[in-house]
This record gives structure tokens, C-alpha cells and sequence, in this order.
């Protein structure tokens, strides 16, 4: 299974997880491809994702974007996965932490939450120190993301397989022209 984690406020209907999803079906492979829309509180997200993988077939490969590469990253170590990461957040809960007490939109729905002290709580207990075995993991960050900071994604990641592009933004741009090596890896 190769399960889509979509970002903060995203879901199911992203540009990226549309791409993917057609990119698989086309070859036959629609089947092995889940990309679920997720609650917006943290630790329920990953209960569902938890769900997904553990009714996997085989070993689930996780791709992640923005948020969903913060869930990767704790789902890869917790389950010993790969993971493809796209314009990752790291420490997530120092990069959300301006938006408690903020009515959340969902970008694609309109539905509507409060981001709470709580959702802040909940991911700082994901955050990990530093990921165990950079060989499980492929880095795909466009330095003109202007949402996050590509060189704490490379710093984060450093040892695993990272391209580093010039240019684009925080939608990584060039997702299209790299899905096959996301599928490969």
C-alpha cells in the first residue's frame, strides 16, 4: 500500500494526492494507493493512519507532505517504514504554535475547527529528537517554499536521499516530474 498523507487544512482532493492517485490508476496500481481525509486533531490522525497501515497487506510505503511528512517521519520510525517526505514540517508544534486560539478552514471542504492548546500538545508528543535510520527515507524540498524552512528539513534528514531544488514553493511545483521516483523508491 502506498499511503498519501496530506498537510495541515488539506485533504483527499489535494493537488498532490489528485496526481498521484491518477499517476497509479493509469498503471493499474489504483488500488494499492490510500490517501484518507484526515480529522484535524493530531492523535487522531494517526489512530486512522495506524488503522490503515496495520491493515495493510504488506509493509506500507508512506509519502507525506507538510504535515503529513511530520506524521510520516513518526509513523516510519514507530513501524520501521519508508517514507518519500515533501516540503516536511519539522517540529511541528514550534511552527503551529501562532495559530492556537485560530479558527482552522479546511481548503478544500470549508469545514471548520478551533486549533486548541490541545492539537499543540498532541504534536509535541509526535516530535522526535532525530529519525534512526536515514536509509528509509527520501527528502524532496523546493528552497522557495515559503511556508517552511528547506534547510531544516535537509539538516533533519541529513544522511537520507535528498533533492534539493531550486525555485518552486511550498506545493513542491515539480511533484508531477517526480512521482515515478517516489513510486520507486
Amino acid at each position: 500500500m502506498l499511503l498519501y498523507i496530506h498537510g495541515f487544512n488539506s485533504s483527499s482532493r489535494s493537488g498532490k494526492a489528485r496526481q498521484l492517485a491518477d499517476w497509479m490508476a493509469a498503471r493499474g496500481l489504483g488500488e494499492a494507493y490510500v490517501c484518507p481525509d484526515l480529522p484535524p486533531h493530531p492523535l487522531a490522525a494517526i489512530e486512522r493512519l495506524q488503522a490503515l497501515i496495520a491493515a495493510s497487506k504488506g509493509p506500507a510505503k508512506l509519502v507525506g507532505s507538510s504535515l503529513g511528512g511530520f506524521y510520516a517521519t513518526y509513523l516510519a520510525e514507530r513501524h520501521g517504514l519508508k517514507a518519500v517526505l515533501i516540503n516536511p514540517c519539522v517540529a511541528c508544534h514550534e511552527k503551529l504554535a501562532g495559530e492556537v486560539g485560530r479558527v482552522q478552514k479546511n481548503w478544500h471542504d470549508g469545514s471548520e475547527y478551533l486549533f486548541t492548546a490541545e492539537h499543540l500538545a498532541a504534536l509535541r508528543s509526535l516530535a522526535l529528537p532525530a529519525i534512526s535510520d536515514p536509509g528509509r527515507y527520501l527528502l524532496l524540498v523546493e528552497q522557495g517554499d515559503e511556508v517552511l524552512d528547506w534547510r531544516e528539513a535537509a539538516a533533519y534528514y541529513q544522511g537520507a536521499q535528498q533533492h534539493v531544488l531550486a525555485g518552486g514553493d511550498h506545493s513542491f511545483t515539480r511533484f508531477a516530474e517526480y512521482i515515478p521516483a517516489i513510486v520507486a523508491f
